[in-house]
């Protein structure tokens, strides 16, 4: 298991075959579950033109979905390999003159042909990446988490507000239907008061080379990469964000998880309701991808809850059926009405939205360093 990306596509895969409850309403195999639009209706409205930045495994898998886009189109890239930028030219239809590497990709400000360039590198990268790119005159869409730390990730979002650019986070669970019907069930009152939330997120990685395990690259260890889930899970399952973290750590090989690169964190969150939160994320622990939510009336459970998909869900009402659809291809719809329409999401997938995450994260890491609770700030 090198990486989240492996994992996330194997686990969810995998949890599809496992007695979970009644599935006859479920959706086809994970491997046949692209859906193409059922409105074959031609599209005429206006289509955000896509340059993708770090052509790695998760960049494949958005270009992918791309293909059964109406309102976003891949046309551009960024990359230092070119040998890969040969390939997605071959692949993608991509023209020479939308391709640049990571020294000159600043010349995009004068190519009308893109509109927004989606970052996908490490995270260490993000800050001076998104600063350019908003610079260049361009929308951002930033792969999580946004930057390594609050203060990187704030400076993000003023640059972007300062350049009249949008920046969007890819927060792909934002919009995806079984969790979105557990946010509408909570606002409803349908759980009652809200009292407690879980969320495992964790796997075991493999290549100790990776940059996933390296400090400058990552910002961290498994909170950078399968934590936050957890911690932006219980955001918008709750409702609410943590007054108060936390935290305690676990690391048990000091030589593959070096200083500053967390193998296992236990951490608890507490919110202004009165409802708490119990997480945990590992790269040590396999099948480790369950959020459950309970409150005075009922419960919902999302088992795998962030996986590439199926998403598994059931509340005390029974299962949550709903036909699966690339989640990236469903991201890239929303987020072209997001940033050319102005629409509103459910939850939001803003600057702002990942500033919060980070914030999160901070105190995290400074309760496992102090070893008592800290509180958050807003």
């Amino acid at each position: 298991m090198k990486s989240r990306r492996d994992f996330l596509q194997k686990l969810t895969a995998s949890m599809v075959t496992l007695p979970f409850m009644p599935l006859d309403s479920l959706a086809a195999p994970a491997d046949n579950l692209q859906l193409e639009h059922a409105d074959e209706t031609p599209y005429a409205g206006p289509v955000l033109r896509v340059a993708l930045m770090g052509l790695g495994g998760y960049a494949n898998r958005v270009a992918d979905a791309m293909r059964a886009c109406k309102k976003a189109k891949l046309v551009g890239l960024v990359t230092g390999t070119p040998a890969k930028k040969n390939d997605w030219q071959t692949r993608f239809y991509i023209p020479e003159k939308n391709c640049y590497n990571y020294s000159d990709f600043d010349k995009m400000a004068n190519n009308p042909d893109i509109d927004a360039v989606y970052v996908t590198t490490p995270n260490g990268l993000h800050h001076d990446q998104v600063i350019r790119v908003a610079n260049a005159g361009k929308h951002v869409i930033c792969e999580k988490p946004m930057a390594i730390n609050a203060k990187e990730g704030q400076e993000m979002v003023d640059i972007c507000k300062k350049k009249n650019v949008k920046l969007l986070v890819g927060y792909r669970m934002h919009l995806e239907p079984k969790t979105l019907e557990i946010i509408r069930m909570r606002k409803a009152g349908e759980f009652g008061k809200v009292q407690f939330f879980q969320g495992l997120s964790g796997f075991t990685i493999g290549d100790p080379t990776q940059w996933r395990l390296n400090k400058q690259l990552a910002g961290g260890g498994a909170m950078m990469d399968i934590g936050i889930y957890s911690i932006n899970g219980a955001r918008y399952m709750l409702g609410e964000d943590p007054i108060w973290v936390t935290a305690q750590e676990t690391k048990t090989n000091p030589v593959k998880f070096a200083v500053g690169v967390d193998e296992t964190i236990q951490f608890q969150l507490g919110f202004p309701s009165g409802a708490v939160a119990s997480c945990l994320s590992t790269y040590n622990m396999n099948f480790l991808d369950r959020f459950f939510l309970t409150g005075e009336k009922g419960f919902a459970e999302l088992n795998p809850s962030t996986g590439y998909g199926p998403i598994m869900g059931r509340t005390h009402k029974g299962e949550l059926a709903f036909r699966h659809v690339t989640h990236q291809t469903v991201q890239m719809e929303e987020f072209s009405d997001i940033i050319l329409n102005g629409k509103q999401p459910t939850v939001p997938v803003d600057g702002e939205e990942g500033v919060k995450d980070l914030k999160i994260i901070d105190a995290i890491y400074q309760a496992v360093k102090e070893g008592k609770k800290v509180n958050i700030k807003w």
